[in-house]
């Protein structure tokens, strides 16, 4: 931890939330001449300290070690580059659209990558009246089940949950090309591009 780095972001953050030092020691328990020590990079936050810091500074632990905060590039609203992340302890879903640090259950997320689908993942989209019907032709047990199907436009995500024994399909109002995506809760993420 560079505590010169991670002092100039707890001032820079401080400010941000509009907080004095006195503020902030009297959240944590301690004096304000150590937040001032901590902002002057003449030591750094006892690691017992860091998670409560970070919360009352809104940043993750892992930036505040860092002592940085640098952004991501700009998105630009283009959702062709969404991805995907499903918690495997609680089963969240996630998706975004720019480089993003996930995490859910304590646990840091990877993005999923979608394979094409295949024969055991078979994804059907048959139009219906001013809606896709979409059919997967998988097993929906306790065990083995579509979690979710979502359908990505260029500025839209729908997205439906499924739950096992019930039908793997959904009807979805149509929209401009896009890709549908289904996410096996033991295979991972499958894709088909509608054109």
């Amino acid at each position: 931890m560079d505590c010169i780095k991670a002092g100039k972001l707890i001032l820079s953050l401080r400010k941000e939330k509009n907080m004095t030092q006195k503020e902030i020691a009297d959240a944590l328990n301690i004096s304000d001449k150590t937040i001032s020590k901590w902002e002057r990079g003449l030591g750094c936050p006892d690691v017992s300290l860091l998670g409560e810091l970070a919360n009352i500074l809104g940043v993750n632990v892992e930036k505040l070690l860092l002592g940085d905060l640098s952004p991501n590039s700009k998105d630009t609203g283009n959702l062709k580059n969404v991805k995907f992340y499903v918690c495997s302890n609680c089963g969240d879903i996630i998706y975004s659209t720019g480089k993003a640090h996930i995490s859910c259950c304590g646990r840091k997320l990877t993005p999923l990558v979608d394979k094409q689908h295949d024969e055991d993942h078979k994804i059907i989209i048959d139009e219906i009246e001013n809606d896709y019907y979409i059919t997967i032709k998988h097993e929906m047990t306790k065990n083995h089940y579509i979690s979710f199907v979502a359908y990505v436009s260029f500025d839209r995500v729908q997205l439906v949950k499924l739950y096992p024994e019930q039908n793997a399909e959904i009807r979805l109002p149509k929209r401009q090309k896009g890709k549908l995506y289904v996410y096996c809760s033991k295979h991972g993420l499958w894709g088909k591009e509608n054109k």
